[in-house]
């Protein structure tokens, strides 16, 4: 075992944070802390690493096992280049490399024992020097950089200069090149693409040690995670499997906790109602029946209530308005900043109901695109055309369609006038914001808080084309899932960017991958990119420069007529078995109102001593009877 942690406790203020916290990890094992903003995961973290000491509990390490830590806002030397921070880390190798280059120039001019003893000083110091990867360590070095996104250009550039994301990916270099017996990460993926948070999880995957991971990234903890720790209301639990082990297994629990509950309450009314009637009777056997009931009711461990899953936030998104079947045409359009070229020459069409993400890598273009299609920028040069009836909700990861200086309450009266006090009240306590939360500027708020008056705006709107820019940033894991459940529910148009690939597997009709300028299209989930990317990316860089764009095109299309003719046939599927199914229960609703007023017929005292009347009656009930079997069949099968 690597690392103890038993009972943990701590408080603040009061407020109990985690309360007997315990759980164990285990050489080379990778495992995910999951929980909601404020559960308490980074003061677990901190506490494990010494940064903060528990109110009660043990933590435990194995004897000579080291850590590293990455904290959200890791702190790196500013005077170093990106380079030699990281260069800092080999430090005791790039010292062994000058011993051995001084003892080389030593044993040149050396004799007798003098250079005997060289030689064996030579020989332990070439021995640490392999032991340590002295051989392998720059180039590994350099392998970490381009893992975390920085190009070789970028090595002498100065720490100093970088933004908080790049110092927190030097940071997270440092501690992997470090390698650690346990690796402990805050919110790793936090400021890395696509292309460098599936970098990271190969090298996790393959790192020969243990990872302790808190992340709001889904699709990570699948990839890495082999056991999930969930601290909820101050106490931690264990599940083994990834994040959808744990999802799934979470949801188990919760449904027979509930059915538990349930049950237990209903066999209480029950007892507590023979009580009662038994009470009625007023007699003596009856009442020390009822006394007797009442000592069994008096033992019952009641149970408590269980929490219902993600009840807190309630976002629903309405269309008032159906929009035309074309929802965006764009053709030709370029853009470029200060020289430098984001894309060129893109075109795209989105229909009506199609959910669309945009990915690709940071500085590509995507929220540029974005702000243009809102009217926020000029393009270069091309042209974009709504469609008929379309009307656009905007949100910006920036937040800037909210107001810093106005308070909650009055960030939504003054853009939806028509809410009275309590409508708008009863809006922002949907989103958590309750008493005098509502009271509370704009500018004090946190990212996540921002976010949620950002979608409550997004849910008032008359909107039936979301333009969404990354939606979930500051978001925790259920507040994410309650959103893909309000974008899968959604009648109208989604346009969004997001690097979160849980998220755009779960609501993704369509995906276009903004690569060398251009977009690339795929008809699918995130998975289904995954498993086309390779084949569709040679196809186009296997053409020669000339016809790159033409080939681009032409793998793309293809692809396009043959995933929406197919996407397109089981829509057309599905609305014929919905169709089928409500025929179906029409006939049956008919059919079952004839044979009640069969029955109602038969009833009657002039046709029950009618036999010829009887008979007849009879005979078209068994063909009724006849038919609604055969429906009832038809409609299980349907259903």
């Amino acid at each position: 075992m690597l690392l103890s942690c038993q009972n943990i406790s701590k408080a603040f203020v009061e407020k109990e944070v985690l309360k007997n916290v315990s759980f164990h990890i285990e050489d080379y094992e990778k495992a995910a802390i999951v929980g909601i903003n404020g559960a308490g995961k980074t003061t677990l973290l901190r506490i494990i690493v010494g940064e903060m000491a528990p109110d009660d509990g043990l933590i435990t390490f194995a004897k000579d096992k080291t850590f590293g830590y990455l904290a959200q806002n890791a702190a790196v030397d500013t005077n170093n280049t990106i380079y030699e921070e990281l260069l800092s880390v080999k430090q005791e190798l790039i010292v062994l490399e000058q011993k051995m280059r001084q003892c080389e120039l030593s044993m040149k001019h050396a004799e007798g024992e003098e250079l005997e003893n060289l030689m064996k000083q030579y020989t332990a110091l070439t021995h640490a020097f392999e032991t340590g990867d002295g051989y392998s360590y720059k180039s590994e070095l350099v392998g970490v950089l381009k893992g975390l996104g920085f190009t070789e250009a970028e090595f002498d550039n100065s720490v100093a200069t970088l933004s908080g994301g790049q110092k927190t990916r030097v940071a997270l270099g440092k501690l992997l090149l470090l390698k650690p017996d346990l690796i402990i990460l805050d919110e790793p993926t936090n400021h890395l693409d696509m292309n460098s948070i599936a970098w990271l999880e190969t090298y996790l995957l393959n790192y020969k040690g243990a990872v302790i991971i808190v992340s709001h990234d889904r699709y990570f903890l699948d990839k890495i995670a082999g056991k999930v720790i969930e601290i909820d209301q101050t106490k931690a639990t264990t599940f083994m499997g990834n994040y959808s082990d744990y999802a799934y297994k979470k949801e188990q629990l919760r449904v027979a906790a509930w059915n538990a509950y349930m049950n237990q309450q209903r066999e209480i009314k029950h007892q507590e109602e023979v009580i009662e009637k038994l009470r009625s009777f007023n007699r003596e056997k009856s009442i020390k029946r009822a006394e007797s009931r009442e000592k069994m009711l008096d033992k019952i461990e009641v149970l408590e209530k269980p929490t219902e899953v993600r009840t807190d936030m309630k976002l629903k998104l309405t269309p008032h308005m159906t929009s035309g079947n074309d929802v965006l045409t764009v053709k030709e359009l370029s853009k470029s900043f200060d020289q430098k070229l984001l894309f060129e020459h893109i075109n795209f069409e989105i229909k009506r109901g199609e959910h669309v993400a945009i990915i690709g890598d940071n500085g590509t273009g995507k929220t540029t695109l974005l702000k243009i299609l809102n009217d926020l920028l000029p393009a270069d040069c091309g042209t974009f055309t709504l469609g008929t009836n379309v009307v656009i909700g905007y949100y910006d990861q920036e937040h800037h369609v909210l107001h810093s200086e106005k308070t909650l309450f009055d960030e939504i009266s003054d853009d939806y006038p028509y809410l009275n006090n309590t409508q708008i009240r009863n809006v922002l306590a949907a989103f958590l914001f309750t008493g005098d939360d509502v009271f509370k500027r704009i500018s004090d708020l946190s990212g996540g808080e921002r976010g949620r008056v950002s979608l409550a705006k997004l849910m008032l709107s008359d909107s039936n084309f979301l333009i969404l820019d990354e939606p979930t940033n500051h978001l925790d894991i259920m507040s994410k899932e309650i959103l893909e459940d309000a974008i899968n529910a959604y009648e109208g148009t989604v346009l969004y960017v997001s690097h979160d690939r849980y998220f755009i597997n779960k609501t993704a009709h369509r995906i276009l991958d903004l690569t060398a300028h251009q977009f690339v299209n795929y008809i699918g989930n995130y998975d289904y990119y995954l498993e086309k990317h390779d084949t569709v990316m040679a196809a186009v860089m296997g053409a020669s420069q000339a016809e790159t764009t033409s080939a681009q095109a032409a793998v793309s299309e293809s692809e396009v007529k043959l995933d929406w003719k197919a996407q397109k046939e089981e829509q057309a599927r599905i609305r014929k078995r919905e169709n089928d199914l409500k025929k179906c229960e029409d006939k049956i609703t008919v059919l079952e109102e004839k044979q009640a007023a069969i029955e109602e017929e038969m009833a009657r005292p002039e046709v029950a001593t009618n036999v010829a009347r009887l008979q007849e009656l009879t005979k078209e009930q068994d063909a009724i009877a006849a038919q609604l079997e055969e429906l009832y069949e038809l409609w299980e099968t349907l259903a």
